[in-house]
């Protein structure tokens, strides 16, 4: 649940203008999550969450990209561990399938890492395909993914 629970706020801050720690207490029990702002006050230290300015020089949470390469393994570890059900590929693309409603959260996740040779994902509810290029580099990153379930 509570890796469930933090992909979402990750797609709430991505998709949505999320100010305070209230908002996003709001916005996961509109989703379904029942949270106490004690949690989700846990849940944006884990996740490195910073406030930027927006358009209109207010403040909204966002993703901190300076997190470290060995920071983002460890996250994207533990998340194929409790999130992902199986893999597969073929020529240049990896099929992941995910436990319901995390296929997104996921693919911003692996996005947000700027991997070399993955150009993109694209997510349903519980299957992200991931494109790669060039090909020949899919069975490499595969493996690697592979690894992450370990």
């Amino acid at each position: 649940m509570k890796n469930k629970r933090q992909l979402k706020i990750l797609n709430l801050i991505k998709n949505e203008v999320i100010s305070t720690q209230e908002d996003l207490v709001r916005r996961l029990k509109e989703e379904g999550i029942q949270v106490t702002q004690a949690t989700v006050s846990r849940d944006i230290k884990k996740l490195g969450l910073i406030k930027v300015p927006d358009e209109e020089g207010n403040y909204r949470y966002a993703l901190a990209n300076q997190k470290s390469t060995a920071e983002n393994k460890y996250w994207l570890k533990k998340m194929f561990n409790n999130l992902v059900a199986d893999i597969d590929f073929s020529d240049n693309i990896i099929l992941l399938k995910t436990v319901k409603g995390t296929a997104g959260g996921l693919g911003e996740a692996l996005d947000n890492t700027e991997w070399e040779n993955i150009i993109g994902s694209v997510a349903g509810d519980d299957t992200l395909l991931l494109i790669i290029k060039p090909s020949d580099k899919t069975e490499e990153i595969f493996g690697e993914l592979k690894k992450l379930m370990a």
